[in-house]
């Protein structure tokens, strides 16, 4: 029987330091994408959507993204990375937010542009781990904004399965509050990363 090695004296828990922050952030963001997979064409359909605003519905989120990435790489460049992280940390809860509250098609379409948008911050999350890392370690640091890329993407289509069983609104609430927490704590906890 294995025992653990007590943590480091003074060591804070890994998804309290801004590394942990930035990965968490991330994994937010894609659970973000991947949460809607199993629930969104139900719901949809629900509110009258064919099944071409349902294509049209799921699509927009990567759109967004794919437009906002370099913008707020470029915001983060000129205002700072921590302020993006945080706005899009506040975008995301309250998209999901806006999602689970959702009663048209058009509320769902405006959550999911804002969603997309906050979920672009993946750009500013790989420079931030750039500006944190050292050469010798910015391949682990970039390393774990992949990894948790792939933890995003399988968790967020179980999430989404898993609670919608309950309600269909319950994985957009429990997302919302999951970027809130994240946001508390990245608030509290993650520097300005040194840029110069």
């Amino acid at each position: 029987m294995s025992r653990r090695r007590p943590r480091e004296a003074g060591k804070p828990n890994f998804f309290l330091t801004p590394m942990g922050i930035v990965f968490t952030t991330v994994v937010i963001d894609l659970i973000g994408f991947g949460i809607v997979v199993p629930i969104l064409p139900l719901w949809a359909e629900d509110l009258g959507a064919s099944p071409t605003i349902v294509g049209v519905l799921t699509a927009v989120y990567s759109l967004m993204q794919f437009i906002f990435a370099p913008v707020l790489g470029r915001l983060s460049d000129r205002f700072g990375r921590r302020p993006v992280i945080l706005a899009s940390l506040l975008g995301t809860a309250l998209s999901s937010l806006l999602i689970g509250l959702a009663n048209s098609v058009l509320l769902l379409f405006i959550a999911r542009i804002l969603n997309g948008i906050s979920g672009a911050s993946y750009s500013t999350a790989q420079a931030y781990v750039a500006d944190i890392t050292t050469p010798e370690t910015r391949a682990r640091g970039m390393g774990l904004i992949g990894a948790a890329f792939g933890i995003g993407f399988v968790i967020g289509p179980a999430f989404g399965a898993v609670f919608a069983l309950v309600d269909h609104r319950l994985p957009f609430f429990a997302a919302a509050l999951l970027a809130a927490v994240n946001l508390i704590i990245a608030w509290k906890r993650l520097p300005e990363p040194d840029r110069t």
